[in-house]
């Protein structure tokens, strides 16, 4: 059960003044036996203006603090969101040092609090998530095999749309089960790089040939534009062709059918690479960009589970460069496609 702190704030000064008012009345009766004689009625005066002047003292230079602290301490822990806002005053003595360290216990409390509410909601959101996004394709590859046990296997044609189906659900499971495991191993630390010099060039490569079929469905090509005097980058090779995959498979996905998209790169003067992938899609709404790095959130949810998304490409991208030192940059306008580019070192910087 709590203890609730009851503002008690003249109690203190009460008791200690009339144990000084009794104080001084027995000293001065004590002089009145060696010989130093007073009135009764001087000795019950300045009894009384010491007692006076004691409680006033203490209430108005002590108590007053004693009760801010008891404020202080009386907030600390509560579900109350505010902070405490008291002035701070300089330090006097220890009284006011009390305070002071009650006022920061009561900061680092309520940061806690407020932390351990929005890790309790993401988790909650992350789990709702990873629920519908399962169900989604679990629920369809059901419906395909029900309606091929009911009889549609008999059908070629409608046999052979189903296990498309099937199989393209499947997949999308299958992509869904290996970025969440990434970004596990990301998030425990599980996440090992080795740092070597390799050509950007070469690279880039080696991605547009690997998602030649994905541009092909949508008539999408796919250009570099980087230069063949580009410096080696001093990076994880592997990491990098990660990164470079998602930004490129979203803009073949997510940019307009029949469009283009642009790799390019030029060297920065501070000995490093700035690396842009560039498409002529529909655009992204201010509101929205600064959330595409969050773990699925889609800007369109409809088209990209159409379009086998699983809403963790971006989230492991950022991860990736954060290990790198380096972070995700976005420009998009309504219509005019989006830019998204991230910087990495040169081998020689």
């Amino acid at each position: 059960m709590r203890h609730v702190l009851r503002p008690n704030h003249g109690n203190l000064a009460l008791r200690l003044s009339w144990r000084v008012s009794l104080l001084v009345l027995i000293t001065l009766f004590l002089t009145a036996l060696i010989g130093f004689r007073l009135p009764l009625w001087v000795v019950l005066c300045i009894s009384t203006l010491v007692g006076a002047g004691t409680f006033l003292f203490i209430r108005w230079i002590v108590a007053r603090r004693i009760a801010r602290l008891q404020t202080t301490l009386a907030k600390i822990g509560e579900d109350d969101p505010t902070p405490i806002t008291n002035t701070p005053a300089p330090l006097r003595d220890e009284l006011d040092e009390l305070n002071e360290l009650a006022l920061e216990a009561n900061q680092r409390i309520l940061y806690q609090i407020q932390e351990r509410e929005r890790v309790e909601h993401y988790r909650r959101e992350f789990l709702g998530n990873v629920s519908h996004e399962l169900k989604t394709p679990i629920f369809a590859i059901l419906g395909f095999a029900e309606t091929l046990l009911d009889g549609a296997l008999e059908d070629e044609r409608v046999r052979r749309a189903f296990v498309k189906k099937v199989l393209r659900n499947a997949t999308r499971l299958g992509n869904l089960a290996e970025d969440l495991a990434s970004v596990a191993r990301i998030e425990m630390g599980e996440f090992s790089m080795v740092l070597k010099p390799f050509n950007l060039n070469e690279l880039i490569e080696e991605v547009i040939e690997s998602l030649e079929s994905l541009a092909a469905d949508r008539s999408v090509a796919i250009r570099s534009a980087v230069p063949s005097d580009l410096p080696p980058i001093m990076a994880d090779r592997s990491r990098i062709s990660q990164v470079l995959s998602n930004l490129i498979d979203n803009g073949i996905k997510y940019g307009r059918e029949g469009g283009q998209v642009e790799i390019t790169a030029r060297t920065l003067p501070e000995g490093s690479v700035k690396i842009s992938i560039v498409d002529d899609g529909i655009g992204i709404a201010p509101e929205h960009i600064p959330r595409l790095t969050e773990r699925f959130f889609r800007v369109e949810p409809s088209r990209s589970s159409k379009l086998g998304g699983t809403g963790l490409g971006l989230a492991i991208v950022k991860h990736i460069l954060g290990a790198h030192d380096s972070q995700l940059m976005i420009e998009s306008l309504l219509g005019s496609g989006s830019t998204f580019g991230f910087t990495l070192p040169t081998a020689d910087a």
